[in-house]
């Protein structure tokens, strides 16, 4: 993998901050033929390619992203999840297809080591997700009554754990 981790870094020491240019909702972006335009040259002088395809697995979409070393066919390759998402005014096609172009992009941009502006991608407020609670099936239920009587368990902690049923917070509360 010499000749490829040599050409890579060569590579990385020439390539310039691709500006970002196209305007989103209420964002800019490196497009993919913006970045194409950039790098193709210089892959090209330094001996390198890539090539990037959709594979599926278990009713996944993946995208795998392989550079290689043009002379000695040094590889290395790295897979993304594709996830299946709706977008508005989209068909599931065009959804999917945006889908894939914006992963191409990340992933190009990832596995040369190359930057499109100022990351700011991680500026935003992080938005908490709480886990799914469990449900109790009665039976579980009334070990996890006895687990309280005998003192191995709270109240409180089967309220935090399960998603309990109407009934069974009644139950417990008298």
């Amino acid at each position: 993998m010499k000749k490829l981790f040599k050409s890579l870094a060569d590579f990385q020491q020439e390539v310039p901050v691709i500006h970002k240019a196209t305007q989103g909702y209420g964002y800019t972006y490196a497009d993919l033929p913006k970045i194409l335009e950039v790098i193709n040259p210089l892959l090209k002088k330094h001996g390198l390619g890539f090539t990037q395809l959709l594979n599926s697995k278990e009713g996944q979409n993946y995208l795998s992203t392989i550079l290689f070393h043009v002379e000695s066919g040094e590889s290395m390759e790295s897979n993304t999840l594709i996830p299946q998402v709706e977008l508005k005014q989209m068909n599931l096609y065009q959804s999917f297809g945006s889908g894939c172009t914006y992963f191409r992009r990340y992933c190009l941009s990832s596995i040369l080591g190359i930057v499109t502006d100022k990351d700011t991608d991680a500026g935003g407020e992080q938005v908490k997700h709480e886990p799914k609670k469990l449900t109790l099936t009665n039976e579980r239920f009334q070990n996890a009554v006895d687990a309280i009587s005998k003192g191995e368990f709270t109240t409180q902690q089967l309220i935090d754990l399960y998603a309990l049923t109407p009934e069974q917070l009644k139950s417990i509360n008298q």
